[in-house]
């Protein structure tokens, strides 16, 4: 009688072990086939949208944790027909199985939301406006959530009294996700406010930041330099401190040139009649002086008596004469924007002489186009220079001091 009930009890142990095979064979037959079969049966739902989702989910892998669901609802629902099996273990196995499909259902869910960030970027909205901080954001939340539920499955206690729990924690959470805080409200600010896009050129010194921005998300804002370095900065910053964004000159579509000459004080002096004659023969010059000497004969001729004195004549300077031909210089010149502020102004003098200072932009901005237009607008003027008797300041050289020195024994040896 003993002998049959061990053989019974042995009987079933096989039963159960053999069932938990199949069992097993089963789940990772669904396995293979969910794997399978999902990116076909996706392809022929979503071929006639206009979005490449396939490339996008099989990118983030959202086949995988969709294909881990089906051998979890096998085993979850097979394990109830497994013999033999006491009533804890069943219990044990139902909470593992829901936590698990609590997992990859959060899984999945985040992979579709991120394959649809990725093809939100490729958008040309996207490109501007970067929704990356918001994804996250869900994404923590996803997260969370699913974390609450995966502890109260395995756990058995009630979602109340975790959330209980964490009011009580609540200000050490505050301190945990003070950055994630900060970083979601500076995020919708920036985007609310179109205060910074992806692409946009954007300086902020006091944070050695000088070029591009690359990325924005939740936390952080990434710029890659002009000297291909990558700064990156806390996206709460970008609220509290101030920056330079430079796309308002990129939206315009010109670049502003506000550079100075400066003039040697000891250059200035009133132009000869022949060396107006000498400059009235440049095109960009002939109107203006034609229309100011006969402006100033009769400035002259009003002047009665006090006219016989010649320092009481009005006359043209040489750096009067030399704005004008840089201002008619830059309204004939092709590439400078002529819809846009243009004139030529002179500043308070220095010690480093006279400055007269083009305020003009470019009918680009194009880095290097910039840059070439504005070296030939100087390169010009400096070689003019000596056509209106006028020098450059610069401080004294080496060659300054030898040509002095030798120009003076040349002196001493005549005396």
């Amino acid at each position: 009688m003993q002998t049959t009930f061990q053989h019974l009890i042995h009987l079933s142990w096989v039963h159960t072990t053999l069932a938990l095979l199949a069992l097993g064979f089963l789940s990772w037959m669904a396995a293979v086939l969910a794997l399978r079969l999902m990116p076909r049966l996706m392809r022929g739902i979503i071929e006639h949208t206009r979005w490449r989702w396939e490339d996008a989910l099989l990118k983030r892998g959202i086949f995988r944790w969709v294909a881990r669901i089906a051998p979890v609802l096998v085993m979850q629902q097979g394990i109830e027909l497994v013999p033999g099996l006491p009533a804890r273990v069943l219990q044990l196995v139902s909470n593992v199985t829901e936590a698990l499909l609590t997992l990859f259902l959060v899984m999945a869910l985040s992979c579709t939301l991120l394959a649809f960030h990725d093809l939100y970027r490729e958008t040309p909205r996207g490109r501007q406006r970067s929704i990356k901080g918001i994804v996250q954001l869900v994404n923590i939340g996803l997260f969370i959530i699913a974390g609450l539920l995966i502890i109260t499955l395995l756990t058995g206690e009630r979602v109340g009294l975790l959330l209980s729990g964490l009011g009580a924690m609540s200000a050490v959470l505050i301190l945990i996700f003070k950055d994630t805080i900060l970083g979601f409200v500076a995020g919708l600010q920036l985007s609310a406010n179109d205060m910074l896009r992806v692409g946009d050129w954007i300086e902020m010194p006091q944070l050695n930041a000088n070029g591009n921005v690359i990325d924005i998300a939740l936390h952080s804002v990434k710029v890659r330099n002009f000297d291909k370095t990558i700064t990156t900065i806390p996206s709460w910053r970008l609220i509290s401190d101030s920056y330079k964004n430079w796309r308002g000159m990129n939206e315009t579509g010109g670049r502003r040139i506000k550079r100075a000459l400066f003039i040697d004080a000891t250059s200035v002096r009133f132009l000869p009649d022949d060396k107006l004659d000498q400059l009235s023969h440049l095109s960009l010059l002939a109107d203006y002086i034609q229309t100011k000497q006969q402006e100033l004969e009769r400035r002259n001729r009003a002047l009665g008596d006090a006219g016989k004195t010649v320092g009481n004549h009005y006359r043209l300077t040489n750096l009067g004469t030399l704005r004008a031909y840089v201002l008619v210089y830059l309204q004939n010149h092709p590439r400078i924007h002529h819809t846009m502020t243009c004139m030529v102004r002179q500043l308070d003098s220095s010690p480093q002489g006279i400055p007269i200072e083009l305020y003009c932009f470019t009918t680009t901005v194009v880095w290097d186009e910039y840059e070439g237009i504005q070296s030939d607008i100087f390169d010009h003027l400096f070689a003019i220079l000596p056509e209106f008797g006028l020098r450059l300041y610069q401080q004294p050289s080496g060659y300054d001091m030898q040509t002095g020195l030798m120009h003076h024994e040349v002196v001493d040896r005549v005396v």
